[in-house]
């Protein structure tokens, strides 16, 4: 995961891991993340440590983390708070990153 700079946040598209560095759900959640990426061999998610961007918490409207905050098209698309399961996060990415999953 790389973390996220200005550069970044001003693209259209992206999918944002929020987080806090002491909350263990998010620790679960990175973890799965990790996984996904070390499978496609690249980088997917970019990451924020929530207590670094108070600004941005309130700006997106972002009520808790973990979350996997996906902008496309230049809005928010979707604010994922309920990881569940790896399966769970790549039905959201068939829907935004359909680009990994074509041979």
């Amino acid at each position: 995961m790389q973390a996220i700079s200005e550069d970044i946040l001003s693209e259209d598209q992206y999918m944002l891991f929020i987080h806090t560095p002491f909350c263990g759900t998010c620790q679960l959640a990175r973890t799965m993340l990790n996984q996904i990426e070390d499978i496609h061999k690249e980088t997917i998610f970019y990451e924020m440590n929530a207590s670094l961007y108070p600004e941005f918490m309130q700006e997106n409207q972002i009520e808790s983390v973990p979350c996997l905050l996906v902008k496309h098209e230049n809005k928010i698309a979707e604010k994922i708070y309920a990881f569940q399961s790896i399966a769970n996060i790549y039905s959201y990415m068939m829907k935004y990153k359909p680009e990994l999953f074509q041979i």
